[in-house]
């Protein structure tokens, strides 16, 4: 009963028949304005259609499981200081190292740099002839040996 008094005055306020007349024509504009302003609850017939339906299947996905995907987490970033072509045999090593784990890394020289060659030896509390040192995430691993021991405890992989 509702929906045909809604479909009604729609169809009664849309029309065009009377509109020659000021008397109908401005009161039928301002009903159309007021139910577009509430929201047109008086509507079509297949306007209200429509909204049942899309309310129905609203509903449905609401009381439907939601599966949710697997979130791919990023890497930390792993950093190699080392210094020019010094201990060039151990920076290979961990390249390798990390070559294999298929990590991303990337490589620092800090030969022109000395403060930021201090900033890793007070981090990683190592000597300058130590370098090259890995860090991942902000945490100083230390060289090859320390990153073995990472890579053999589980460390590095919870720490990527």
């Amino acid at each position: 009963m509702l929906d045909l008094v809604r479909t009604s005055l729609h169809r009664a306020i849309t029309t065009t028949t009377g509109d020659g007349l000021a008397a109908v024509r401005v009161p039928k504009d301002l009903a159309r304005r007021v139910n577009v302003l509430l929201g047109e609850p008086l509507c079509s017939k297949s306007e209200l259609e429509r909204r049942r339906s899309g309310s129905a299947r609203l509903r449905e996905l609401g009381r439907a499981p939601q599966k949710s995907a697997p979130v791919a987490r990023e890497q930390a970033p792993v950093m190699i200081y080392h210094e020019g072509d010094r201990n060039a045999r151990m920076l290979g090593r961990i390249k390798e190292t990390l070559d294999a784990k298929s990590i991303r890394y990337t490589l620092l020289d800090v030969s022109g740099d000395p403060a930021t060659k201090e900033f890793v030896q007070l981090q990683a509390n190592c000597k300058e002839d130590e370098l090259p040192i890995v860090f991942v995430g902000g945490i100083a691993v230390g060289g090859y040996e320390a990153l073995v021991d990472w890579q053999v405890s589980g460390r590095l992989a919870k720490a990527l």
